[in-house]
């Protein structure tokens, strides 16, 4: 996959993964989407160390679900770090 499809693929996957989980994340939307980007770069790590099965087709719907899970727990770690500073 290119550059630009993993970048596209990264601040869609951020966006759902956005509206998948409640609450208030930090950062508002622009955060959010770049860390859809770290989290669709964690979600092909993961899904071809465990799974050998990496992010190389943009249409293929593991592709979205790794991208989309990597990015959901991105949002989850980057939630606990930013509840704790305000706290």
């Amino acid at each position: 996959m290119s550059f630009l499809g993993f970048l596209l693929l990264g601040l869609i996957a951020g966006a759902i993964a956005k509206l998948i989980l409640p609450g208030k994340q930090g950062g508002g939307w622009f955060i959010t989407l770049l860390l859809g980007v770290v989290g669709a770069l964690l979600g092909g790590w993961l899904g071809s160390l465990i799974l050998n099965r990496p992010l190389t087709e943009f249409w293929d719907l593991g592709t979205w679900l790794l991208a989309i899970g990597g990015s959901i727990i991105v949002l989850l770690i980057y939630g606990l770090i930013t509840r704790n500073k305000r706290a």
